[in-house]
């Protein structure tokens, strides 16, 4: 990283609280979103990973308009009128939102329509329409419908004696216009595509036979790897069978999505589980409708009628020119091409544990640990050689008194969970903070709560009005006679799958100050406590806030005595108004700062006068960006922490966050070197224009590609 001294600038009469200096949170979600697109739609992306960073960006779509645009449109039916930071309204918010996620579905689909399906045909991929078969395929498709597809569906008629069915998330529907051949009388049905059955049906190898005199097929010398079609246009297709003898007019597809949050009120409930569980019954029944996706030739008739029974206005129903729901794409990840994908990646174990592997002698891995703290950057280092193994060993290892730890996200089959459930076997005492509020895996976490229950494992649930993120475990083990607190502070969930995909740093270390604040965290946690101060650690909502305003603070006195100031933050999100505004200050102070977000960031860099000191970076890849490390120069004594919290208003005072100071130099320098290499990326990386667009940068002509994720892959195996 270059430390370079910047100019103070005085400009004390400007305020920085003004609208102007702030950034719409949904533009800019919308705006990563938007990166993430360009990913499917860069060549130098391999085919199939194009199609994954579609179905990406359909998800993440989707999450955004359950979560996001359902709370803006429940504030503008609450009629509330406070402004954002960036000086709009609920109503202006949507609008905008609203047109740029047109403008954004639009450049997707004609992509795929224009170039993904042609290239996958090039590849060999076969993604075709029904009218695209020939006889053969349409008779073996015929029977494929009868015997596979049939028995599931249920037609649903809309008429004075049926009414309009309900519609549930994220569901793809055929709306089919029928008449009857009697009276003539126009009728509506609609039928629902399963979820059960595969999106695309895939024919048989015997008959993936090239079309010559079809135009998409001819003069094609490839073998054909996979042909099919999207279910919807199979069902389409046979509609007679589900209303014999009515005369079939026409149908259309249509896509619902509903407000996915769920509300409880935690200070009145008696039982936490309970009205978590209660809240996510009524989540499966859906909430209201928050956007309608539909077939852009769908008839006016059929379209009031939608917008009508699904209680929508015109915004929120969205025209798509091509096949809706392109998340599915992500099943193409399954064909074995392995010529158009990523090389796989396969973790390394790190150098220091290898020996490891080699014993069962758990009191290793903390000798280690008791010589000097360890730093691990997943996916580049194995995830289940480190934290997996810790657990493993703190289990069996007979000098281990007790386990404590929280968490976020796991899975059920987690070899975690099965460690936790073997040390309270062992007679050990563990005590697991299970966060029943993580949004979307709200029952997966009941499920493991109740499993390590009914093992003797002691399950807390957390804080009334809190959510807890944090990331932490602590092993206490007794030796020679002596207590020593072993801790592991992370960035990331403890997921086993998940680490495969994000980016995360985890420390771990025997100091004892850390043991003994993550001691006080945990009784903060599951007791009755008004813990105030920490000895090390930024804990939300107690010190973080205040504590990295010091540190901003510190880099702006040693601007103003002659020195250089520095600070280099790397995060998901940057939303904070009162974090924004105190970088502005110190941009104004002459503090060098460079920010790498990957997602939503409301900052401006680049205002003249207010954050010409200010850059913004974000870094999009094959692996989703997900650590947060903090450096702030601090006159040549750099003070460098990694952590769970994003510089978001519910991260600094509505969740529990730790965030620990890194005090081994080595680990220090080597957390740095990962920010120096993420500043100097020409492939991945994206600098931030003051109006919020950004642009990618490219290696210079004569230049090498310096791509962050490709770096540190080769770094990790070297």
């Amino acid at each position: 990283m270059t430390f370079s001294k910047s100019p103070i600038t005085d400009r004390s009469d400007i305020n920085l609280a003004d609208p102007e200096y702030y950034l719409s949170r949904e533009l800019t979600w919308l705006e990563f979103n938007s990166r993430v697109l360009h990913e499917a739609m860069d060549e130098r992306t391999p085919l199939i990973e194009r199609l994954k960073f579609m179905g990406i960006f359909s998800s993440n779509l989707d999450e955004f308009f359950m979560v996001r645009m359902a709370a803006i449109a429940q504030q503008i039916e609450a009629k509330v009128s406070q402004l954002t930071p960036d000086g709009r309204t609920p109503t202006e918010q949507l609008a905008v939102a609203s047109t740029r996620v047109q403008q954004l579905v639009t450049q997707q689909h004609q992509h795929f329509e224009t170039v993904l399906r042609p290239a996958m045909i090039e590849q060999g991929i076969y993604l075709l329409d029904y009218f695209d078969l020939n006889q053969e395929q349409c008779n073996y498709l015929q029977s494929y419908f009868e015997e596979q597809i049939f028995p599931v569906l249920t037609p649903l008629a809309v008429d004075p004696g049926h009414p309009f069915p309900y519609i549930s998330n994220l569901s793809l529907n055929l709306a089919v216009a029928i008449k009857h051949p009697d009276t003539g009388e126009e009728l509506f049905a609609r039928v629902k595509v399963p979820k059960v059955l595969p999106r695309f049906i895939s024919l048989p190898t015997e008959l993936q036979v090239i079309d010559r005199t079809n135009p998409l097929q001819a003069n094609r010398d490839r073998t054909q790897i996979w042909t099919g079609i999207p279910l919807e246009q199979l069902i389409a297709h046979n509609l007679e069978s589900l209303f014999p003898g009515m005369n079939i007019q026409d149908c259309f597809t249509f896509r619902v999505t509903r407000n996915a949050d769920i509300s409880v009120a935690e200070d009145e409930a008696d039982d936490l589980l309970q009205a978590i569980e209660h809240g996510l019954r009524k989540r499966r029944k859906g909430g209201s409708t928050v956007r309608i996706e539909i077939d852009s030739v769908m008839p006016t008739q059929i379209r009031r009628m939608l917008q009508e029974e699904l209680e929508v206005t015109e915004q929120d129903i969205y025209e798509v020119n091509g096949m809706l729901g392109l998340g599915d794409l992500m099943s193409f990840l399954a064909l074995p091409i392995p010529e158009l994908k990523d090389p796989p990646w396969n973790a390394i174990v790190p150098a220091v544990l290898r020996r490891l592997k080699m014993t069962d002698d758990s009191s290793q891995f903390f000798n280690l640990i008791a010589q000097k703290d360890l730093l691990f950057h997943h996916p580049y280092q194995s995830f289940p050689d480190t934290v997996e193994r810790f657990i493993t060993c703190a289990a069996n290892d007979p000098k281990v008194l007790a386990i404590k730890m929280t968490l976020y996200r796991t899975t059920g089959d987690s070899h975690i969970l099965k460690s936790l459930i073997k040390a309270a076997e062992n007679g050990k005492q563990v005590s697991v903070l299970i966060e029943l509020k993580a949004r979307f895996d709200e029952q997966n976490n009941i499920n493991l709560a109740r499993k390590l229950e009914q093992a003797g494992v002691h399950v807390v649930y957390g804080l009334v009005g809190l959510k807890t993120h944090t990331k932490v475990v602590l092993v206490v083990r007794r030796e020679d006679e002596k207590i020593r607190r072993y801790v592991h502070i992370g960035t990331g969930n403890y997921n086993a799958k998940t680490s495969k995909l994000y980016t995360d740093v985890g420390l771990f270390s025997c100091r004892p100050e850390l043991g003994a604040d993550l001691t006080d965290l945990f009784n903060y946690l599951t007791g009755y406590s008004q813990q105030k101060s920490y000895r090390k650690l930024l804990v939300s909502p107690v010190n973080t806030r205040e504590s990295f305003a010091r540190s901003i603070d510190r880099e702006i006195e040693h601007v103003r005595a002659g020195k250089t100031g520095r600070i280099v933050v790397k995060m998901n999100a940057l939303v904070d108004p009162k974090t924004i505004e105190h970088l502005y200050r110190a941009s104004q102070a002459g503090v060098s700062i460079d920010l790498i977000v990957r997602g939503m960031c409301c900052l401006r860099p680049g205002v003249p006068n207010v954050s010409e000191n200010i850059r913004v970076t974000s870094i999009i890849g094959r692996f989703l960006e997900h650590s947060r490390i903090y450096y702030f120069q601090n006159g040549g004594d750099a003070n460098v922490f990694i952590g769970s919290a994003d510089w978001m208003t519910r991260n600094l005072d509505r969740r529990v966050e730790v965030i620990t100071p890194i005090e081994d130099p080595e680990i220090s320098n080597d957390l740095q070197e990962i920010l120096g290499i993420m500043l100097s990326d020409n492939r991945q990386a994206w600098d931030m224009h003051s109006n919020g667009s950004y642009k990618q940068r490219r290696p210079q002509p004569g230049t090498e590609e310096q791509s962050t994720q490709q770096i540190l892959m080769d770094m990790a195996g070297s």
